[in-house]
């Protein structure tokens, strides 16, 4: 737990991407891949953002769905206890012969 909190102000001493650092990390990537690769790389990384947002979705509606279940109140077992022991309940006086 001390390690953890002695790194995060060395984490968070880099700060967020600015412009020029987002400019030089762009001219970086276009030295190292070239011009004709880009577009198929950001083609790639729109297709994986988009599987990536549609699995998160159905995550999130999954996990709702199972917390709906939990917080709902199971009142139809009763009613099914109730439904079974009249249909396993015989009339006074009958035997299971003369059914």
């Amino acid at each position: 737990m001390t390690i953890l909190m002695n790194t995060l102000p060395v984490i968070a001493g880099f700060g967020p991407l600015g412009t020029p650092e987002l400019l030089i990390i762009g001219i970086l990537v276009l030295i190292l891949f070239g011009a004709k690769k880009l577009p198929m790389f950001a083609r790639s990384l729109g297709k994986s953002m988009g599987e990536f947002k549609k699995a998160r979705e159905e995550f999130e509606t999954e996990l709702h769905r199972a917390q709906d279940e939990v917080e709902r109140p199971t009142i139809q077992e009763p009613k099914q206890r109730r439904e079974t022991a009249e249909a396993t309940r015989q009339p006074v006086g009958s035997t299971s012969d003369d059914v």
